[in-house]
């Protein structure tokens, strides 16, 4: 291309000086590691695709190197160019901007992952060993007199087994009294747990957190009714023989349990006492 004034202009020079090389566009553009279609839009002096300013003189530079051209020469004759010819900056593509649901999607997660790490600490506060809130023990109310039980010198009435047919009457359970004989009921921790244990008086012998490795025993009328809060550490002896705990401790681990006077171990009908 020849420039007004009689000039030769930059791309053909740098035809030119790629031919007196011996070199192809496709072999150019191998040696300068860029697409052909770059030394293409040099060579025919069309600067606007190859973006800015910056980017076209460095273009102009290494070709000129490798052909063999004057860069200082190449690039006086590209500063001499119209502005037409010229790269329109603010043609150049800006990227788009995010959706709206993208900048969301941050404070979402966010607000998901506090959700699950106050339901984790909620499980872990929860967990076997908590201490249980002690129950106030059921009332037992008297059977009511009769009329004639009431009035003073009245005789009393005739027992009802009495009047009962004896092929017709059904043997009573005998309920252990408060006061009879003593269980005596051994603990054994493996593990760290809470424990609360009231006898059949509604007394509390033993309530508290058992550390990891103690013993403890306590003696009192039966029923002994025992909260334990990690029952899976605790080992039971009732009067020195093994109690087995199989199918009465809870999902949680916790297990409510009672002792009667003959030692066996059921679970408990009766909530534990609060205090003595």
């Amino acid at each position: 291309m020849t420039r007004e004034g009689g000039g030769v202009g930059i791309g053909a020079r740098l035809r030119a000086a790629r031919e007196r090389k011996g070199q192809t566009i496709l072999q150019a553009a191998e040696k300068l590691h860029v697409d052909a279609r770059v030394l293409e839009a040099l060579e025919a002096e069309n600067f606007e695709p190859l973006g800015a300013d910056v980017y076209v003189r460095g273009h102009l530079r290494h070709y000129a190197e490798l052909v063999g051209e004057s860069p200082a020469q190449l690039q006086e004759l590209y500063t001499n160019t119209s502005p037409q010819t010229r790269p329109d900056l603010t043609r150049i593509p800006r990227g788009e901007r995010a959706p709206e649901s993208a900048r969301l999607m941050l404070p979402a997660l966010l607000g998901v992952l506090g959700l699950t790490l106050a339901g984790l600490l909620w499980w872990l506060l929860t967990l076997p060993g908590a201490k249980p809130r002690p129950l106030s023990p059921a009332p037992i109310s008297a059977p009511p007199l009769s009329s004639a039980e009431s009035e003073p010198g009245a005789a009393p009435a005739p027992s009802a087994s009495l009047a009962t047919p004896a092929t017709n009457a059904r043997p009573a359970a005998a309920a252990p009294a408060p006061g009879g004989t003593g269980q005596t009921l051994t603990l054994k921790f493996s593990g760290e747990s809470w424990v609360q244990i009231a006898d059949g008086r509604g007394h509390t012998l033993l309530d508290g957190l058992q550390p990891a490795g103690s013993t403890r025993a306590v003696t009192g009328p039966a029923p002994l009714r025992v909260v334990l809060g990690n029952a899976p550490a605790v080992a039971l002896e009732v009067n020195g023989h093994p109690a087995s705990l199989a199918g009465l401790v809870r999902r949680r681990g916790d297990a409510h349990v009672s002792i009667d006077a003959s030692g066996a171990v059921s679970p408990a009908l009766a909530p534990v006492a609060g205090g003595n």
